[in-house]
């Protein structure tokens, strides 16, 4: 994408993700690649489509061009790259009116909006859950737009993927990037051999170690072993180490990624508010308990109880497990064994 501004046209059918993934695609881009990109609505049908790709752009702190009042797709896909131009950004994300199904007319526009802005990229955007149709759409996309690639989403969950396969067999254009949830941060690039693990139920234990690695933070890492070392690890710290966890992804996802688990949870409803007691009890302490949890006596605890909405067996359980993750890390530390994070049993 070396060109000024480079252009990347999203293709798919509506509900294929194809809005939240140009805005994915964007923060990754500026985050990873230092790009300033301009996200463009050209979806003239859907009104809510516009609003839903204006909330994304603020979301993620990056300007996005659209004409409400314009019925012309050409037009505004035109206008906004004189807008990238003159403004200086050196990326166009041009997100396209979906169908609910394939029509002549939603090919004959998108590939008008092809010929008038010649774009670098033209990725296509199917739901992975979608199975053979998929294949199917993606074929029919290739044949008018003549693609670069394609971009699986809803990746997450129980869907192994199985469709990447058929759709790379049929177009024999390579798979991109794949969207593995709901947040803004859940984009990978698509790895083949992961891929087949990840069919076979064997996990993705690479791709769980490159999210951790994205939350690693090094100097906070030695403030939390040199804590840990002197036995100063507190509720503030714990907080933070759930924080982390959190930002890389949802629970079941994570866990599924793990070889060996993914079919062992296929059937358990883990719920990803599962932090959310925790976080109450540790909020409903004072900050001299969260700091000095030795000084949690009885009528402490059922004052925090009463104050985050659970009971007194939650409290102590959670102070149990504090006190086994306090005691596991300072063990790991004290050993050089490397750093770690806390481990909640529930």
């Amino acid at each position: 994408l070396d060109s000024k501004p480079a252009i990347i046209l999203m293709s798919g059918l509506q509900g294929s993700g194809k809005t939240t993934f140009s805005g994915k695609l964007a923060r990754m881009l500026k985050s990873k690649k230092n790009k300033k990109p301009l996200l463009v609505a050209c979806d003239v049908y859907r009104p809510a489509a516009i609003e839903q790709l204006r909330v994304l752009a603020e979301q993620i702190d990056v300007p996005m061009y659209s004409e409400p009042d314009s019925k012309n797709p050409v037009a505004i896909a035109q206008n906004a790259i004189q807008e990238a131009k003159a403004k200086g950004y050196d990326l166009v994300i041009v997100d396209t009116a979906g169908r609910l199904a394939v029509d002549e007319e939603m090919m004959n526009e998108i590939a008008a909006i092809k010929k008038a802005i010649n774009p670098d990229e033209i990725l296509f955007v199917v739901d992975s859950m979608t199975g053979q149709d998929a294949v199917n759409t993606a074929k029919e996309f290739n044949e008018r737009l003549d693609f670069n690639g394609v971009v699986l989403t809803k990746l997450d969950g129980d869907t192994r993927g199985g469709a990447a396969l058929s759709i790379r067999s049929v177009v024999n254009k390579p798979i991109k990037f794949v969207g593995t949830g709901e947040k803004l941060d859940a984009i990978d690039q698509f790895h083949p051999s992961r891929m087949a693990d990840r069919i076979l139920g064997m996990g993705d234990i690479v791709s769980l170690v490159e999210r951790a690695q994205e939350q690693y933070d090094e100097e906070e890492a030695k403030r939390l072993q040199k804590k840990i070392a002197k036995n100063q690890f507190d509720f503030n710290d714990f907080l933070s180490q759930i924080a982390q966890i959190k930002k890389m992804g949802n629970l079941k996802e994570l866990a599924s990624m793990i070889p060996g688990v993914g079919k062992a949870i296929k059937d358990i409803d883990i719920d990803d508010n599962a932090f959310k007691s925790i976080e109450a009890i540790i909020y409903s302490m004072t900050p001299e308990e969260r700091s000095n949890p030795a000084i949690l006596n009885g009528s402490r605890r059922q004052r925090i109880a009463k104050g985050s909405g659970t009971n007194i067996q939650e409290v102590n359980r959670l102070l149990k497990q504090f006190d086994q993750t306090r005691k596991m890390m300072k063990m790991v530390t004290g050993s050089k064994m490397g750093k770690m994070m806390p481990k909640l049993k529930r």
